[in-house]
C-alpha cells in the first residue's frame, strides 16, 4: 500500500485551507493499488496545486498527487504529438521541446501547471480567440476509472467520456496519460503591439475590430478606475517572431534569456493590498505604458509574467485570495464588464491583477469554460465578508448570461452553478456511469452539487 499523510491543503489562491489524506505515488500502477484499499471514502487527483479554489482539494477524504507521474513517454517529431503521463508540467514540456521548435498550442498565464490539470480545467490562453481550449490539441488520452478499467478516450473514441473529462475537473477518472499536439515556431519570442486605451469601451471596441489579426490578445484592466476612466486598459498584442525579427547577434532563437529566480519570502502583512496601494501600482502601470507596435519580447516575459516569482501568491497574506473569473456572451459582454467593474471598484475591494481577454467558439467539453464573447480574471484578497459580496457579483453574472470557471471558483452556490452549465445533467450521467460507488469527488464538486455531499 503506498504510504501518505495528512496535510492541510489548499490552492493556489490559499483560500480555502483543508486537512486531505495526501497519497504520492510513483507509478501509474498504484492509483488502483491506492483505490482497492478502501482507506478514504472519496479520492480526486491533484497535479502542483495551481488551480485557484477547492477543485484539488477533498476535506477529510484523499487526494492523489500526481507530482511524480511525470514521465514522457513518445515524441513524434514531424507530427509534434507529444505522449506524456498526467503529472508533467508544461514548464517540463517548454524546457525540453522549445528548444527543438515546438511550442504548447494553448497555455494559461502560468507554466507551472500538469497536463492532466490542464486538460481537467480544459485551459484556455491568449489565443483562445483563435484557436480555442486546449482539448482541440488532445489526440487522445488514457483515462482509469474508479473501478480500475483503462479507457483510450478521443474526439472519436468513447467520445463521450472524452467531453465529460476536458473540463471535467478529475471527477469522470483518473488521466494517466496524453497525448498533445504542440505547434512549430521559430523562435522563443514574440512580436507585440501595445496600446493604451483610456476607457473599457475603447479597448473592447480595439479587440473586437483588429483582435483577428493578432494569434494572441489580452488586455491589463484597470480594475479601480472610475467615472470617465472606468476599465482603463493597457492591450498587449502578439504574433509569434521569426528569424528574421530577432536582432543581429542572437546565438539561438530558441533560446530563453537567463534570468536570476527572485523569492517573496514571506506573507505581506494583511492590508498591505488596499484601494490607495493598488491604485498608486495602477497608476503607475498605466502611465508607464504607451502605444509602441513590435515590440520583441520572449515567451516568459509575456505569457508567463509572475512565473519569475516564486511564491508570488504571498503577497496577498496569509488569508489568501480569490481569483474571480466570468465569461460574458457579445450582446450582453460590454453592459456586463462595465457593471461589474463598476460594483468591484465602489467596494473597495482592490483587485491587483484585472485581465481581459476575448474568447472564440466554444469546446466541446460539457463543463468547460468558455464560450464566444469576453472574459474577465480578478484577483481579490481575501477579508470579512467576501463571500457574501462574490455571490451578488455571481447574481449580475447569471443576469448577463454569463458564468464562472470551475479552475478558479472558490464560493458560488449549487444552484448558481447548475444554472450557468447547461449540460450539468448529461455531465451527472456520464460520471454516474464511468463511477457508480461516487469514489470521485472533491471539496468543490460537493459544494457546487456537482456529486452528492
Amino acid at each position: 500500500m503506498e504510504p501518505s499523510f495528512v496535510s492541510p491543503l489548499s490552492g493556489w489562491g490559499r483560500f480555502p485551507v483543508e486537512e486531505c489524506r495526501v497519497f504520492r505515488p510513483e507509478r501509474t500502477a498504484s492509483i488502483a493499488e491506492i483505490l482497492e484499499s478502501g482507506g478514504e471514502p472519496t479520492y480526486i487527483a491533484r497535479g502542483v496545486g495551481r488551480s485557484y479554489g477547492d477543485a484539488s482539494l477533498n476535506g477529510g477524504a484523499g487526494v492523489i498527487s500526481f507530482e511524480r507521474l511525470n514521465r514522457f513517454l513518445d515524441f513524434d517529431a514531424e507530427t509534434g504529438v507529444l505522449d506524456a503521463e498526467a503529472g508533467a508540467t508544461l514548464a517540463e514540456i517548454l524546457e525540453i521541446f522549445l528548444p527543438r521548435g515546438f511550442f504548447l498550442p494553448v497555455t494559461p498565464g502560468t507554466k507551472f501547471v500538469t497536463l492532466g490539470g490542464a486538460i481537467a480545467h480544459d485551459v484556455h490562453g491568449k489565443n483562445h480567440h483563435r484557436v480555442g481550449s486546449i482539448s482541440n490539441f488532445v489526440e487522445s488520452f488514457r483515462l482509469q476509472t474508479p473501478g480500475g478499467e483503462i479507457l483510450e478516450c478521443s474526439p472519436r473514441k468513447n467520445a463521450d467520456i472524452f467531453d465529460a473529462t476536458v473540463g471535467g475537473a478529475g471527477l469522470t477518472g483518473f488521466l494517466r496519460s496524453a497525448r498533445l499536439r504542440l505547434v512549430p515556431v521559430e523562435t522563443a519570442h514574440v512580436l507585440v503591439d501595445f496600446q493604451k486605451c483610456p476607457d473599457l469601451e475603447s479597448a473592447v471596441a480595439a479587440m473586437d475590430e483588429s483582435d483577428h489579426l493578432y494569434e494572441y490578445s489580452v488586455a491589463w484592466i484597470d480594475c479601480l478606475a472610475r467615472g470617465s476612466a472606468l476599465g482603463r486598459s493597457v492591450l498587449m498584442r502578439a504574433n509569434p517572431a521569426k528569424r528574421t525579427d530577432l536582432r543581429n547577434g542572437a546565438r539561438d532563437p530558441l533560446a530563453l534569456p537567463r534570468r536570476g529566480g527572485r523569492v517573496l519570502p514571506f506573507d505581506f502583512p494583511g492590508g498591505l493590498l488596499n484601494p490607495w496601494t493598488v491604485g498608486a501600482f495602477n497608476t503607475l502601470f498605466y502611465a508607464v505604458h504607451r502605444t509602441a507596435p513590435r515590440q520583441l519580447a520572449d515567451i516568459d516575459k509575456f505569457f508567463y509574467p509572475l512565473d519569475s516569482i516564486k511564491h508570488w501568491n504571498r503577497m496577498y497574506g496569509g488569508r489568501g485570495f480569490v481569483q474571480y473569473q466570468v465569461a460574458f456572451p457579445p450582446e450582453t459582454g460590454r453592459a456586463a464588464l462595465a457593471n461589474l467593474l463598476d460594483r468591484v471598484s465602489a467596494s473597495g475591494r482592490a483587485s491587483f491583477l484585472g485581465v481581459l481577454k476575448r474568447f472564440g467558439a466554444a469546446s466541446r467539453g460539457l463543463l468547460s469554460f468558455p464560450f464566444p464573447g469576453y472574459t474577465l480574471a480578478l484577483d481579490i484578497p481575501v477579508s470579512n465578508g467576501l463571500v457574501d459580496f462574490l455571490r451578488d457579483l455571481d447574481r449580475l453574472v447569471l443576469d448577463h448570461g454569463g458564468r464562472l470557471y470551475l479552475a478558479k471558483d472558490a464560493a458560488t452556490t449549487a444552484s448558481t452553478f447548475a444554472a450557468m452549465y447547461p449540460r450539468l445533467r448529461e455531465f451527472r450521467e456520464i460520471k454516474a456511469r464511468l463511477d457508480p460507488e461516487n469514489k470521485l469527488s472533491s471539496s468543490q464538486a460537493r459544494r457546487l452539487g456537482i456529486v452528492e455531499g
